[in-house]
């Protein structure tokens, strides 16, 4: 098959056969019944209605519903209502290669992230449905371009979701680098001419993203489909991210009380909010950095907490190390072949330990042993949060002392798989 071939497949769209109505009942008699209804989501593209490009992959047929009618109440636990769309129901204001499920739950993810923050300028950049990079401004612009260089690399067709309504000078930053989303609650004048440069940039406007923040706390029911056809049911997770919820790190081993000696400063503290927020839309195993509003480095998905801690670690040693490339001499650090030049940079990444010095590590378990806590602190972070409850936290307690670095309990854990 020829390389034209091959690409092909990434702008064909699969026939969609999935109903246009969907019906989802839970009962427990024929007295006890609530169902909620679904209709399939479409787009009118070139005068056509058209659903999915496709699913995860080119060959994956696949269709998007939006909740319309019914409620569902188990318990004390009420799903979110009808009508109160995002992402299932977006307005497609650009749309160069129209959605497929990826781009929808990219986005999704990121306004998952993006709705504990309201009150200043926030970007959200998402990959393969975890973030790259997230960042609050004084501005938006500044919001994006500090999560963009965030991870720079990661970031390459991205889809990025802001909380404002998208300007001009943000609309010109983002076309200089290519992603594949943008999503905003609106566009100011001439921000989508700008984006239109990008022809094949899917330019999403979600009115609902101004009402972000009534979404917190709001539960929905989240499906896991098994591979014999099963499904496993849950309530989606809710993150407790506050002072008056943290716990102070204090344990009790073999009859000896442990507990942390430093408090965390207001800045710390910002973080370890800021940290444990994020971490609700990142795949477990996950540890971060995150410092000043801006995260660090990322490390997803690991098997085990040492290595997340270390795959984080050398993501925000490189990234760091590409940003002051890319900042100084508009060259990516892998293209680069002056010497002296990477040397130079080599030297100033390792003496801001890639950006973690000073910095707020995040972990979504508690940490069996030290030396997985170690990682962070060798690189001089200054704060740890974890949701504690290890049999040996005296370990990582007596590790913190040890660095004068404060830590706090969450009292949760936050996997999300």
């Amino acid at each position: 098959m020829s390389d034209k071939k091959l690409s092909s497949m990434y702008s064909r769209i699969i026939e969609d056969l999935f109903p246009a109505k969907m019906e989802l009942s839970f009962y427990n008699n024929e007295q006890d019944r609530q169902t909620l209804f679904y209709e399939k989501a479409l787009w009118t593209i070139d005068g056509e209605n058209k659903g999915l490009r496709y699913g995860e992959n080119p060959d994956q047929e696949a269709a998007l519903y939006k909740l319309v009618n019914g409620n569902l109440t188990l318990g004390e636990v009420s799903t979110i209502l009808p009508g109160q769309y995002l992402a299932s129901n977006i307005e497609l204001v650009q749309s160069g290669k129209h959605p497929g499920k990826t781009n929808i739950t990219d986005i999704d993810n990121s306004l998952n992230i993006l709705r504990y923050f309201s009150n200043e300028p926030v970007t959200v950049i998402v990959k393969h449905n975890n973030p790259c990079g997230v960042a609050k401004g004084a501005t938006l612009a500044e919001s994006y371009t500090k999560a963009l260089m965030a991870d720079r690399i990661a970031a390459f067709g991205g889809a990025i979701s802001v909380n404002k309504p998208l300007d001009r000078t943000t609309a010109e930053l983002i076309i200089e680098s290519y992603s594949e989303v943008v999503a905003a609650p609106d566009f100011e004048d001439g921000a989508i001419d700008i984006l239109s440069k990008k022809k094949n940039l899917r330019v999403m406007k979600i009115k609902n993203m101004n009402r972000l923040n009534e979404f917190i706390g709001n539960q929905f029911v989240d499906f896991k489909s098994l591979i014999d056809g099963g499904l496993i049911a849950q309530w989606s997770f809710v993150p407790k991210a506050s002072k008056e919820n943290f716990l102070p790190a204090v344990t009790e081993y073999k009859g000896k009380e442990y507990a942390v000696k430093r408090q965390p400063t207001k800045t710390e503290m910002d973080d370890m909010i800021f940290g444990w927020l994020i971490e609700s839309g990142i795949t477990s195993n996950s540890v971060i950095y995150v410092k000043n509003g801006v995260t660090v480095g990322i490390g997803t998905g690991e098997q085990d907490r040492v290595g997340v801690a270390e795959i984080a670690r050398d993501k925000a040693y490189r990234k760091y190390s590409d940003r002051l490339c890319w900042d100084e001499h508009k060259t990516p650090l892998s293209m680069m072949n002056d010497t002296d030049i990477l040397a130079d940079i080599d030297r100033r990444c390792r003496e801001a330990c890639g950006g973690i010095k000073n910095s707020v590590m995040v972990s979504d378990a508690f940490f069996p042993f030290r030396d997985g806590i170690e990682v962070g602190l060798n690189e001089g972070v200054s704060a740890v949060i974890q949701p504690g409850g290890s049999m040996r936290d005296f370990e990582s307690i007596e590790a913190c002392n040890e660095k004068n670095v404060s830590m706090v309990f969450t009292g949760q854990r936050s996997f999300k798989h």
